[in-house]
């Protein structure tokens, strides 16, 4: 019955050495995310009118009165979505489609997509992409030569 219980503590105290060497359990610091210089002055009325269309009432609340979201929010804007027209369709086949990306409906339940695509008036807040992945996206716009690129959070650190 010693043996046994012997056994058994060496087998789980070389597990456990063993899983906490493992670099994929170790916990990692969270970077810090630098923005860049053009999140400081106030949203343009271009912008707000996007804010208003996805947060409806809820702006004030969700966005406006806290500083790191607007922070956030104006670095989307601003430097992270990127709207890039190709010349050859070859460029754009890796891409996902807009139209397969989920509208994103928590503030306001009826919003739709665009009809047509306007590369200028594009509100990349109406839809869910995943603002906060590690790695860069992009999306084909129907059959147009546009592509949304979308920069990581953490792409000028």
């Amino acid at each position: 019955m010693k043996t046994l219980f012997l056994n058994i503590f060496l087998c789980a105290t070389i597990c456990s050495i063993s899983y906490g060497q493992n670099p994929t359990h170790k916990n990692q610091s969270p970077q810090p995310i630098h923005f860049n210089s053009n999140t400081t002055s106030n949203f343009t009325d271009t912008e707000f009118s996007k804010l208003k269309e996805v947060y409806g009432s809820a702006l004030k609340t969700e966005i406006l009165n806290r500083p790191s979201r607007v922070l956030a929010v104006k670095e989307i804007l601003r430097n992270r979505v990127v709207i890039k027209a190709f010349s050859s369709p070859e460029n754009r086949k890796a891409y996902p489609m807009l139209s397969q990306v989920p509208m994103f409906r928590t503030f306001v339940p009826d919003i739709r997509r665009d009809a047509f695509f306007d590369p200028l008036s594009f509100n990349p807040l109406k839809y869910n992409f995943k603002f906060h992945s590690p790695k860069a996206q992009g999306f084909r716009v129907g059959n147009t030569k546009y592509c949304i690129l979308i920069k990581p959070q953490h792409y000028n650190n």
